[in-house]
């Protein structure tokens, strides 16, 4: 389009750039055959003279004429392809926007999946680190209540050791109270 708009801006500045003559004015080839044609016309009359103008007026005009109307034509189917171009082209950037929308969509409902798939992951991780740190937990808690069996377990072995003792003192105790009571009588 752009070019059809610098070719008509170029003939127009073409048209403006030819210096204007007068109407009247003779042309450089005419300069050449006005002997003749004054010879022709011998009688000078200003009516002829004003008629050749005329002529000459209605020869440039329809000259200009038919040169804008095949500069027209030229241009006109330039013009309706350039439209006809520039419909398709929009067509085309239609047509791509719409698939690039469908792809967008497409991506946008893959995203969507991923990110649900990546909530389900994270949260089977934090299932399982809770289940783990419980595990944990419930391990310390056991080597706790290990240890404070075990604990118990050596306090009950002194408490036997320490019955077992205090029964043999008082077994001693008894067999002396018995020397005593014997020894005294």
């Amino acid at each position: 389009m752009s070019a059809l708009y610098s070719r008509s801006k170029d003939l127009t500045r073409s048209r403006k750039t030819q210096p204007e003559t007068p109407p009247c004015a003779p042309s450089p080839t005419s300069k050449t055959f006005r002997p003749d044609r004054l010879s022709r016309l011998d009688s000078g009359s200003s009516n002829i003279s004003t008629d050749i103008c005329s002529d000459r007026l209605l020869s440039r005009t329809s000259s200009y004429t038919r040169r804008e109307n095949r500069l027209a034509s030229l241009t006109k189917p330039e013009q309706d392809n350039a439209i006809k171009d520039y419909k398709k082209l929009y067509e085309e950037a239609l047509t791509e926007n719409d698939k690039l929308k469908a792809k967008l969509q497409v991506a946008q409902l893959e995203l969507a999946d991923v990110k649900a798939q990546l909530e389900k992951t994270t949260q089977k991780q934090e299932r399982i680190s809770d289940k783990s740190s419980m595990l944990e937990m419930e391990r310390r808690e056991k080597r706790a209540l290990e240890r404070k069996v075990s604990e118990m377990e050596e306090e009950l072995k002194v408490l036997t050791d320490l019955k077992s003792d205090n029964q043999r003192l008082k077994d001693e105790n008894g067999a002396l109270i018995r020397v005593i009571s014997k020894l005294s009588k």
